[in-house]
């Protein structure tokens, strides 16, 4: 199947100049939060879903590509997140806020994986990436990305903190983030389509 990518994310992944504000803690901390696993311990809170309800399913659970995603409840209590996913300009399907526990190196590397965004898409339009914003400050953290699951040579490691922000091709590189903190780490991550607005958006944001 054939579908719109950037050539901006031609490596899968692309670094961008940090957020110039952090956002307050209360409002990533202030959020209903599931227990829902990927990549580690974690927990996510939902602040768009398929059709705003507080879940963290696929939206192909619900027949629908991981595209136009409807705020939860959680939006309310996040107006910095949510004025972020919607200033990209791009059309959006999961917008949701990660809390991962602490979690090792050796240990992240036992939970590499390939994200499934793209199931439903129809062929021809943009395929679905994934942006990050960066929380909080724990020391030593990092994204962890490989091009092949079991090639050491392959691995990329993007230090991670507060503010910081990056996209990255999730169905193509395999990726986890580690903690090596006694605290947890949280992140917002919007699940975005490719095309001009996205595009647009990746260059603006490009360090100077």
């Amino acid at each position: 199947m054939t579908y719109e990518k950037l050539d901006i994310m031609k490596d899968g992944f692309v670094v961008l100049k940090d957020r110039p504000a952090l956002v307050p803690e209360h409002e990533f901390m202030d959020m209903e939060y599931m227990d829902w696993k990927s990549g580690g311990d974690t927990n996510f809170a939902p602040i768009a879903s398929a059709f705003g309800d507080l879940e963290c399913a696929g939206f192909w659970d619900h027949g629908k590509p991981d595209k136009d995603g409807m705020w939860t409840v959680n939006a309310k209590v996040c107006p910095s997140l949510v004025e972020h996913a919607e200033k990209i300009g791009a059309n959006y399907g999961r917008v949701r806020v990660i809390k991962l526990n602490p979690q090792s190196y050796e240990g992240a590397l036992k939970q590499l994986h390939l994200d499934d965004n793209n199931r439903l898409n129809p062929e021809g339009t943009g395929w679905v990436v994934r942006t990050w914003l960066e929380l909080t400050d724990n020391p030593g953290a990092a994204m962890i990305l490989r091009y092949d699951k079991d090639d050491p040579d392959s691995e990329i490691q993007i230090p991670l903190h507060a503010g910081m922000q990056y996209v990255l091709d999730t169905e193509r590189m395999w990726h986890v983030a580690m903690n090596p903190t006694d605290k947890p780490r949280y992140a917002l991550i919007t699940s975005v389509e490719s095309g001009p607005a996205l595009d647009a958006w990746i260059t603006s944001e490009l360090p100077a």
